[in-house]
């Protein structure tokens, strides 16, 4: 009767220990202490007994009762790995294939068989420099998000390029040439839609490209590294494409 005792006793305490991790009780309790932060997900890493909650698009890390929150970088000593960005890539990454392309400007260069997005606003000194090195690579198809955030004027200018005749040379003139629009910029636009797109997938700054594969990554990456991402997004879109 002891054995049995100390073994049910056993039993209770695993439970308990099991409940006590649960991310679903993790996720309620910073509901309860932390009602601004909407926890998107909750899970157990591998690492002591943190929990990751991805929340208003970042990566916090707390505890299984919540007693703290934590703000920063987790690194695998042993690898040495940025455990905090590749998950936050992977959690935010986006399903290139469900991106409206209509609302969109195309542009292609050779045979256009990699893909890239690309929200940007026709103000952006970052996002002109950047527009210099997309041209300049070779076999791509570039969807070019006019996304205007900075003033009423890349409002105007948006709506002016998609209205223009060819929408792609009047992007192109405004940022590589810095030549104006001159149309009217009274036709039907979808330069509300994209600012609507860009507040739902979190974009914050300008430009901000998503690849084949779904990694997001914002700023004027350098040619070489865009070059690198391409054949590597295209080599996994490939392959997940492959194993269908």
């Amino acid at each position: 009767m002891k054995q049995l005792k100390i073994t049910l006793f056993l039993a209770l305490a695993a439970f308990s220990l099991q409940a006590a991790a649960d991310p679903d009780l993790v996720r309620k309790e910073i509901e309860k202490k932390y009602p601004e932060l909407k926890a998107e997900r909750v899970t157990k890493t591998g690492y002591g007994d943190l929990y990751e909650v991805f929340a208003n698009g970042e990566i916090i890390y707390t505890d299984p009762k919540v007693t703290f929150l934590l703000l920063g970088t987790l690194v695998d000593a042993g690898t040495r790995a940025n455990v905090s960005e590749a998950r936050l890539q992977k959690l935010t990454a986006i399903n290139f294939s469900d991106l409206p392309i209509a609302q969109a400007i195309k542009l292609v260069r050779g045979n256009g068989a990699r893909k890239m997005a690309i929200f940007e606003d026709p103000n952006c000194g970052y996002c002109k420099k950047f527009e210099q090195d997309i041209n300049a690579l070779e076999n791509i198809t570039a969807y070019i998000f006019p996304y205007p955030i900075l003033a009423q004027d890349s409002i105007d200018k948006s709506k002016a390029i998609w209205c223009s005749p060819d929408r792609l040379k009047a992007w192109q003139d405004l940022m590589l040439r810095a030549r104006p629009p001159t149309a009217s910029g009274t036709c039907d636009n979808p330069i509300e839609k994209n600012v609507a797109l860009g507040q739902k997938l979190r974009v914050q700054g300008t430009p901000m490209t998503i690849f084949e594969d779904g990694e997001r990554i914002s700023g004027a990456l350098p040619k070489d590294r865009i070059e690198a991402k391409l054949v590597a997004a295209s080599k996994a879109a490939n392959g997940a494409e492959a194993k269908r």
